[in-house]
């Protein structure tokens, strides 16, 4: 028979079916485990009492990791970027529930969310998916210490699977010119010229406003980008990271040819009449409004086919110019903040083809540094002699 505990008590018995019972107590609720071992029972037992201890209820021992999950993603929606809370529901929904939804948050453990993860890869799922899984399910149970629910973060004694780096497609300077000439006359020429000497991103140039161009000094201001979110259609975001928020130089040409691309938009917006929805936007549909990056990715296709040039993403176009910044000298800090990005490790890490070209012209710059020096000293062993 089992022995009575008062409050914030346990009691450990074996049941007719061969199987121990746990049960323990606080504030008139009552938890029950079972397991097969006596030592598996006290062990349960002395971790909760421990929990209990520090403040957990006895309600974060009865819930599951599904409601966990949800309740955590309730509480983040303000904070998270909506496609970015959108990314992470789907990887609740596809991913993690079906396999551990109805564990236990106090009883996950370490290798189960490693089972999860290798069961992933073994089914296909990309490297990055694995690793967004990864992100998600560290963060909630992070979320979940701080509240109190659990006492330890299970998902930090897991390994993550290695970022899968994918071969970058870039085109060289010779193909960068001969798909601007092929360019030429369509109504996003000066997008594709802003994207090749600049590398900003797609929603990045999308989200351009007139007012981001100082036309004196020739800076552009990056404040802004255009994104789909799902079942909103087009919106006007805040850059996703401080660094996102840039100035970049432009140069003369550059300017030029926005200039050919201001008088073009007058006449559209003369064409276009009372349809017209002004927002000031630098790249705009038909009538105004923010321009779809399916729109501009359709016809970047078909250039590229029609000048006989690599099938590339338009992204590529963002590498295409960091490339060639790189192979011409200009500094890799400069080019982080032509970028945006955070960290300059960011831009070497992700441009590390370039480095073998940087080290010839290198060898090269330092050989004619000291070619005058053997000179010297060629002439001097013959007047010697």
């Amino acid at each position: 028979m089992a022995k009575r505990r008062g409050n914030q008590e346990g009691s450990i018995y074996k049941r007719k079916g061969g199987l121990w019972c746990v049960q323990v107590s606080l504030d008139n609720h009552r938890l029950t485990q079972y397991f097969k071992t006596r030592r598996e029972a006290r062990e349960w037992l002395t971790k909760i009492l421990e929990q209990i201890q520090v403040g957990q209820s006895i309600e974060s021992g009865r819930i599951s990791l599904a409601d966990f999950l949800g309740k955590w993603l309730d509480s983040s929606r303000p904070s998270l970027r909506h496609k970015t809370w959108v990314q992470y529901h789907q990887i609740c929904r596809d991913h993690i529930l079906p396999n551990l939804g109805e564990v236990r948050l106090m009883d996950l453990r370490p290798d189960q969310i490693q089972g999860l993860y290798d069961s992933k890869i073994e089914c296909n799922v990309s490297t990055n998916t694995v690793r967004i899984l990864h992100a998600v399910l560290h963060r909630s149970l992070e979320q979940a210490v701080r509240w109190g629910m659990i006492d330890r973060n299970p998902a930090k004694a897991v390994i993550r699977p290695k970022p899968c780096r994918k071969e970058i497609q870039t085109l060289n300077s010779h193909q960068a010119r001969q798909f601007l000439i092929a360019a030429q006359g369509s109504r996003y020429e000066a997008l594709y010229y802003l994207a090749i000497t600049t590398g900003l991103r797609a929603g990045e140039l999308l989200g351009l406003k007139w007012d981001d161009l100082d036309w004196t000094k020739g800076n552009l201001h990056v404040q802004r980008q255009v994104q789909r979110l799902p079942g909103s259609g087009l919106a006007l975001l805040e850059p996703k990271s401080a660094a996102g928020r840039r100035v970049v130089v432009l140069g003369q040409t550059m300017m030029t040819v926005l200039d050919e691309h201001y008088n073009k938009q007058d006449r559209l917006r003369a064409f276009a009449g009372e349809r017209w929805q002004e927002h000031g936007m630098i790249f705009t549909s038909q009538t105004g409004t923010c321009l779809d990056h399916r729109n501009v990715y359709r016809e970047f296709k078909e250039i590229l086919r029609k000048a006989g040039l690599p099938d590339i993403r338009f992204h590529d176009l963002r590498h295409t110019a960091a490339t060639l910044m790189l192979q011409e000298g200009i500094h890799p800090k400069i080019v982080q903040e032509r970028l945006g990005h955070a960290q300059i490790y960011m831009t070497m890490d992700t441009y590390s083809h370039v480095l073998p070209a940087m080290q010839d012209k290198a060898a090269k710059k330092m050989d004619e540094l000291i070619a005058p020096i053997q000179e010297v000293v060629k002439a001097v062993n013959l007047q010697d002699s």
